[in-house]
């Protein structure tokens, strides 16, 4: 069993796919608690993250490493799920990027890393409504919302989300943290945001932070 956790994370260390998969899905058959199977994508993802934010790997390592975790964790969730057990969430993340703005990698990634980590996200998509954001974080009760906007002319959307949640008076019950390319410190405090990161293991220390966690 050890030598399978092993193999699972050295698969999303290598940026395997197929090889996270297939030992994730080894490790249920061998009697792995999904639990501890689940852990193990945790630890992996996270040293490719620690080792990204170091300048030891790069975008494209990260970017691999999530896709190969991501590729494992939905079964792996889905037998924890059928286990009768439970894994009390660190928080509720509704996540999506800004209408008009159609790229997905960032927030995909940053949706893989904090799933991993033990919260519950709900992907909202790309080119996400205002109204779209605003039903979600009503509906899943999120203790936060993560929006992405690669384009400058897109970056705007974020005051429209975040004015709509002040309208709602659901403001003050959701952190909103924001990132992507067109996002910095200093619009992510003019928009009225609660945290900005440039990257994705940041945006789970983040998550962290703007939760006491």
């Amino acid at each position: 069993m050890e030598e399978t956790l092993e193999q699972l994370k050295m698969a999303v260390s290598d940026c395997d796919p197929e090889a996270a998969a297939k030992w994730a899905q080894q490790a249920l058959d061998e009697g792995v608690e999904p639990l501890r199977a689940l852990d193990a994508l945790t630890v992996a993802i996270r040293e490719v993250g620690d080792a990204f934010g170091a300048g030891e790997l790069f975008l494209p390592d990260l970017v691999g490493a999530a896709d190969a975790m991501q590729s494992a964790l939905p079964m792996l969730q889905a037998a924890f799920a059928t286990s009768g057990k439970t894994r009390e969430p660190l928080g509720v993340v509704v996540l999506g990027t800004v209408a008009g703005d159609i790229h997905t990698i960032g927030k995909s990634m940053v949706g893989a890393l904090l799933s991993a980590e033990g919260y519950e996200v709900h992907d909202v998509g790309i080119d996400t409504s205002v109204d779209k954001f605003v039903s979600a974080v009503q509906e899943h009760e999120a203790d936060i919302l993560a929006m992405s906007a690669l384009l400058s002319v897109t970056a705007p959307e974020m005051k429209a989300v975040i004015n709509a949640l002040t309208m709602h008076g659901i403001r003050d019950r959701v952190k909103v943290m924001v990132g992507g390319g067109a996002i910095t410190d200093s619009f992510a405090e003019k928009v009225g945001a609660d945290g900005y990161s440039a990257t994705a293991p940041g945006a789970v220390n983040l998550a962290h932070e703007l939760l006491g966690l």
